[in-house]
């Protein structure tokens, strides 16, 4: 394993990897690269940019993997599921009321919390290092085709 660091000129403006975890973590909510908080983490919806387009951050090595979709149901179950059991108390509505009213709101949810959280945790990550894998050797090479 290789362990990646930014190439720094003597004017360089950039934020070191070693900048505060908050820090980190924010640009990565904003959709900023915790590297240098310029360039990009998302290429789509929940893809990872391969490299940062500014400092080069090798992010694509990051793998948030289920961490992300945990911390969201987490979340999102914390912050609408006491407003479910006080409608519930309050005025006992039918079944088919609570699955039109909250399945969607659950949705929308978990939907809008999702890249925020998966880019805070590729911010963490980047705060915790890059390790780059070695060079695969070589050996033979498997080609499809059609």
């Amino acid at each position: 394993m290789t362990r990646w660091e930014p190439t720094r000129s003597a004017d360089a403006d950039s934020t070191p990897p070693t900048a505060s975890a908050w820090t980190v973590i924010g640009r990565g909510m904003r959709n900023r690269c915790p590297v240098c908080g310029e360039g990009k983490v998302f290429r789509g919806y929940l893809r990872v940019v391969d490299n940062c387009e500014v400092c080069q951050a090798p992010l694509g090595s990051l793998r948030a993997d289920d961490l992300p979709p945990y911390i969201t149901i987490f979340v999102a179950g914390h912050v609408l599921f006491p407003p479910v059991l006080w409608v519930e108390k309050a005025w006992m509505p039918p079944m088919w009321l609570h699955m039109a009213v909250w399945l969607p709101a659950f949705t929308i949810a978990c939907i809008l919390l999702l890249r925020p959280i998966k880019g805070g945790t590729v911010g963490w990550m980047a705060r915790l290092g890059f390790d780059l894998p070695a060079e695969a050797p070589p050996g033979p090479q498997r080609t499809d085709h059609a």
